[in-house]
């Protein structure tokens, strides 16, 4: 990808400014954030990071990377948009999921590096790394940007509670082995009374994952929508359904004796829903920008992770 708008290709430490060419020399700057149970991650991080510098890049590691390297940072994973241009998570596509919340507002690339196989999420796996600091160091990459969910859990009592996340936002029955019974409005409109093992609200990146094993559909990263898929519903004909990304969506308990659920996002942030509290979910302002090497394809990651033959 040509990052400064032109038809060639630049270095990574060749600095064009807007309103036309200061070509002058300045480091560009990749922040590196590692998780600390992947077996094998120190020995990636530093293998990446010397395979970033020896092509003219710098590396930012954030305070709990720089421990696990016996080193020592002041840089927050939550700074990063203040001290780097683009950042390089390693781990796998939880660990992905997760630096969403790590890394705040961050509207910049963020690449995966997979400590395995490659994910949906994932840039590519350690054993890429070279041809990973090649394309950074000549920006021949693009960014997906991928839309994210702003929920908020509206307690019985007034109190907010505000989270955003990448693949899903989910309503569960507890530790009973009960169904519970939601109610979903669509802009305010009721729309069904559920009976089911849960709800799930996810975006087209998190068709392929939670969503995708309670029966909901594929939906190509780019779409402007957002998809509603019961957990294992009591009646054959709830199913999932598809709806454009303008909408707000509210569930919440039908009945004030029904038992506690619990509400989480990506899988990470988890918190109990009583009866009397609402969640809003909407399409967040912020978004996530997916670090894509050229030649990578959705469609190619489905026939790869999904065992797809063709004709």
């Amino acid at each position: 990808m040509n990052h400064s708008g032109c038809g060639f290709f630049l270095p990574c430490n060749f600095l064009v400014r807007c309103g036309g060419f200061a070509t002058h020399w300045d480091i560009v700057k990749v922040g590196l954030l590692l998780n600390p149970r992947k077996a094998g991650g120190l020995k990636t991080l530093l293998a990446l990071r010397a395979a970033l510098e020896e092509r003219g890049c710098a590396c930012v590691l954030e305070r709990e990377t720089a421990q696990l390297a016996g080193e020592v940072s002041d840089v927050d994973a939550s700074s990063f948009a203040d001290h780097v241009d683009l950042a390089a998570v390693l781990g796998g596509d939880g660990t992905m999921m997760h630096a969403v919340a790590r890394l705040g507002v961050f509207e910049k690339p963020v690449a995966g590096i997979n400590i395995g196989t490659l994910g949906f999420l994932t840039t590519c796996t350690d054993s890429e790394i070279e041809a990973f600091a090649d394309a950074v160091a000549q920006g021949r990459y693009r960014t997906s940007v991928r839309m994210l969910l702003h929920a908020q859990v509206i307690r019985k009592s007034g109190a907010i509670e505000t989270y955003h996340g990448l693949n899903e936002v989910t309503i569960a029955r507890g530790e009973t082995g009960r169904l519970v019974t939601l109610i979903a409005k669509v802009d305010g409109e009721w729309l069904n009374r559920y009976r089911a093992d849960g709800l799930i609200v996810a975006t087209p990146t998190g068709s392929t994952a939670y969503s995708l094993s309670a029966g909901g559909p594929l939906i190509e990263p780019q779409s402007s929508v957002m998809a509603i898929t019961p957990i294992c519903p009591h009646s054959l004909s709830q199913r999932s359904l598809v709806l454009p990304d303008k909408v707000e969506i509210e569930i919440s308990p039908e009945y004030e004796d029904d038992v506690t659920m619990i509400f989480t996002v990506d899988g990470r942030d988890t918190t109990r829903i009583d009866p009397g509290d609402r969640v809003v979910v909407k399409k967040s302002s912020r978004s996530f920008h997916l670090l894509r090497l050229e030649g990578a394809s959705f469609y190619e990651a489905l026939r790869q992770k999904l065992g797809w033959q063709g004709v």
